[in-house]
């Protein structure tokens, strides 16, 4: 009698591949608040799957996109319905999405809506950071915000809040090496300024010698700052100049004085 042949055993990164896209696949995220809610329910992109709201939230949303069915629910037991942080504002409206797919980064960075400005973000894990700098982004016509698949905020129900509608517009692109996209991005014509306050070079002078080229604004977390490999992938470390002899600003507010800077160049 003849033996069955053995069935070959997938190689242990094949799996763990395999593995890491179906956990993609089933991840959802709640998002919360009465902005983030109906810019959501307003993407045609954002693939909706469960609408809650109070009636009070009900009415303040106005008409629903075809084929939304909103679960109505009484304030008092809203929170058992949704599984939300603790203290979450969410203002009786909680939409459960699947994340959001952006194109590739060859696409955003050379024929992506506005100017041929990038930010990108070296491990800032706060999402409240992230959301406010997506929405500088939007506001000063940023291409793409960047950031690595790993050590960095996710896309979640606070970042959405705080960004107040933008991530619904503004490209978060997550990548699997930060150091390796700036190097692809430089290859494309851009130029990575690297944002820390040890720069011997103002922003200012930076962009005065910089005209009309496509710009990365790198920005790292605050205290750590850029990590070392991408403080050498960058062409110039350059810093916001303060009025007083010191000072600082965080992550968001850094990135909303650069974005206008450079915007301006």
């Amino acid at each position: 009698m003849a033996e069955k042949p053995q069935k070959s055993k997938k190689p242990a990164w094949v799996i763990d591949k395999e593995r890491a896209r179906r956990a993609a696949a089933a991840e959802t995220v709640w998002l919360f608040g009465l902005h983030a809610v109906r810019d959501a329910l307003a993407n045609p992109a954002r693939d909706k799957l469960r609408l809650v709201v109070t009636q009070n939230a009900l009415d303040r949303l106005g008409p629903l996109p075809e084929g939304i069915e909103p679960e109505i629910s009484d304030a008092r037991t809203f929170d058992k319905l949704v599984p939300l942080p603790p203290e979450s504002v969410h203002q009786g409206a909680a939409l459960e999405v699947k994340p959001l797919k952006w194109s590739g980064l060859a696409d955003l960075a050379l024929g992506g809506a506005g100017k041929p400005l990038l930010v990108a973000l070296d491990r800032v894990t706060d999402p409240h950071n992230v959301g406010a700098i997506l929405r500088s982004a939007e506001v000063f016509g940023a291409r793409a915000v960047i950031a690595p698949s790993r050590h960095a905020a996710p896309e979640t129900g606070a970042l959405a809040k705080t960004a107040s509608g933008a991530l619904e517009r503004q490209p978060y692109l997550r990548v699997g090496n930060l150091a390796d996209t700036l190097i692809e991005l430089r290859d494309m014509g851009y130029v990575i300024l690297g944002l820390d306050g040890t720069g011997t070079e103002t922003l200012p002078e930076a962009l005065d010698a910089l005209p009309g080229r496509a710009l990365c604004l790198v920005l790292g977390a605050e205290g750590p700052g850029l990590r070392e490999r991408t403080r050498e992938t960058c062409d110039r470390i350059v810093r916001i100049p303060f009025a007083a002899e010191f000072g600082s600003l965080n992550v968001s507010n850094a990135a909303a004085v650069a974005l206008y800077a450079a915007s301006r160049a």
